[in-house]
């Protein structure tokens, strides 16, 4: 199951006096992942290598380190954590001596993992879009059974009769909040895709 993180974090170390700080955040848009690398980026720095993931879309840059050193070992962290609509920067400033290209990959990928690793996560689930119908009467105990279930009420519509709800639920909570709904409406309330 893919996780997001419930908000910014960051990690920081030293490596054979090169300075390395990591920051990660969630994402919903490549926009967004850029402003977070344009906003958290050290100019002063030697590198500000950066790699983001949101769906199937990837991106990443080495930033004048040698190629695949960097970019990539961060886009492997983010996946190894089975992250998703997450950006990921490190920025490191050069202590004077060489880490090679192995050293480079692991202080690169290293700093992303433990960064990953000590943030907060949140399960990324795929809801299915329902519809239902149900009295004004029963709309509260609608919402929470909905809410038990994780699911969202995406839209409301008060009519003359009742309330139409556009629902997201886990496809795997449809059955179990069809027979909670109709035990709560006697049968009336009816899900439908």
């Amino acid at each position: 199951m893919p996780f997001t993180l419930a908000g910014f974090c960051e990690y920081r170390e030293e490596i054979r006096k090169s300075r390395f700080i990591t920051f990660a955040a969630p994402i919903d848009s490549p926009a967004d992942a850029q402003a977070f690398f344009e906003q958290h980026s050290d100019l002063n720095a030697t590198h500000n290598c950066w790699a983001w993931k949101l769906g199937d879309q990837y991106r990443s840059s080495d930033d004048g380190e040698p190629g695949g050193t960097a970019g990539r070992p961060i886009l492997a962290a983010i996946e190894a954590q089975d992250c998703d609509r997450v950006a990921v920067l490190v920025i490191r400033w050069y202590g004077g001596i060489q880490l090679g290209t192995g050293g480079l990959a692991r202080a690169y990928g290293g700093g992303a993992n433990k960064c990953l690793q000590g943030a907060e996560k949140i399960a990324l689930i795929s809801r299915v879009s329902l519809s239902c119908a149900c009295a004004f009467a029963e709309l509260a105990l609608v919402k929470l059974r909905v809410a038990e279930l994780g699911g969202l009420v995406v839209d409301e519509q008060f009519t003359a009769n009742g309330v139409n709800l556009q629902l997201a639920v886990g496809e795997q909570q449809i059955a179990t909040l069809q027979r909670l709904l109709a035990d709560l409406s006697r049968g009336r309330i009816i899900l439908q895709r």
